[in-house]
């Protein structure tokens, strides 16, 4: 393990938290088991093939709702990486953004396509999940699972290529793969993040109450959010449920 590649990638100010984005009714089956599971772990069978609609399983005695795969066009797949593999290697991991404007940018997209969904932001230290779970921590130049508008304008094709294991960081000369800790848009973990108390900063949701008890002192609000990370005049979309 390179230490001094965490720290290279945490050095920012901007850049000392993971977030991950998730629904309210996933949070108690992550607060019971302390865990955040890629779908893969769930159950095998939510990889087989894209998933064209959500999915609502019971996973330890609680609900885990896994989404729909987005449906990437064919224009954006590298010829030898085809979208079965591509969504079965996605669901074998669990995926955070680096920086809050990410995941601000999801929190509104899902608000505005589920209005009746209530959602939910966890917050964690980002140096010590790295350095914990190195082995298994993949960096992405780009949103993996986006759907480009206009496919054929863009710059790179979706492959598994595109996933740089974290000890690799710097020594890749490659455009598809992130070279500096600005560039790295998404990080994923392999199956799972056990312990998540020991890395947990706050869960954020449109109403603390929201948060269960076990996590109440980490709870805090949208709102919250916003006036910490976003402008302050730009406050988050009310949820309307």
């Amino acid at each position: 393990m390179n230490n001094s590649v965490v720290s290279k990638i945490t050095n920012s100010s901007t850049r000392k938290s993971l977030f991950h984005f998730t629904r309210v009714r996933n949070l108690a089956s992550i607060v019971n088991l302390n865990s955040l599971y890629a779908c893969e772990q769930v159950d095998p069978a939510l990889s087989n093939g894209r998933r064209t609609m959500r999915r609502d399983i019971q996973f330890h005695g609680n609900v885990f709702i896994a989404n729909a795969h987005l449906r990437i066009a064919d224009q954006m797949m590298d010829p030898h990486t085809t979208q079965e593999q591509f969504y079965h290697y996605l669901d074998q991991h669990v995926f955070f953004w680096p920086t809050p404007k990410d995941c601000q940018k999801m929190l509104e997209i899902y608000t505005r396509r589920e209005p009746g969904e209530s959602f939910a932001i966890l917050q964690l230290h980002a140096e010590a999940l790295l350095h914990d779970f190195y082995n298994g921590v993949k960096l992405s130049k780009y949103d993996s699972g986006s759907s480009p508008r206009f496919p054929n304008r863009c710059s790179y094709k979706k492959s598994l290529q595109m996933f740089l294991p974290l000890g690799l960081f710097g020594q890749v000369a490659d455009s598809i793969v992130p070279s500096k800790p600005s560039e790295i848009r998404e990080v994923l973990v392999k199956e799972k993040v056990s312990n998540m108390s020991h890395y947990l900063e706050a869960v954020y949701s449109h109403h603390a109450e929201e948060i269960p008890e076990r996590w109440s002192t980490y709870a805090q609000t949208f709102q919250d959010f916003y006036m910490r990370f976003v402008n302050k005049s730009n406050l988050p979309i009310q949820n309307k449920s």
